[in-house]
């Protein structure tokens, strides 16, 4: 039933879907009332603010898969590189800023989560 959304998003975004499922099993076990103790919500762990930023409701499947993909997409603009972008999702760019780009363990340790979970979904459709 989630599968339209993560569609959608994949498809407004540019990001495989694969991609996006990967970063909501990590982030929320694909569990749309997720929250987290800083108050992510939802499928991909979206604070409110960015998803009030990006006019969308995050408390809602479909627009917090939407919020996710747009801010994600929005990061790799800003880093050009795919393990930046994930790592500032989850630890925020501050922090990717802070480090002039250079991981710490818990943005390496997310950014393999991610992307072993991307691999293991990249012959799905």
């Amino acid at each position: 039933k989630l599968r339209p959304a993560f569609v959608y998003a994949a498809n407004d975004t540019g990001f495989q879907l694969s991609m996006l499922v990967a970063v909501a099993q990590v982030e929320s076990r694909l569990q749309p009332d997720a929250v987290s103790s800083k108050d992510a919500r939802g499928l991909l762990q979206v604070m409110p603010a960015t998803g009030a930023s990006l006019n969308l409701n995050v408390d809602k499947p479909a627009l917090n898969v939407l919020a996710g993909a747009r801010y994600l997409r929005l990061l790799l603009d800003r880093y050009a590189r795919t393990d930046l972008a994930l790592a500032a999702y989850n630890v925020g760019p501050t922090a990717i800023d802070k480090a002039d780009g250079v991981l710490g363990p818990a943005g390496m340790r997310y950014v393999l989560d991610v992307e072993n979970r991307w691999s293991a979904l990249a012959g799905c459709s």
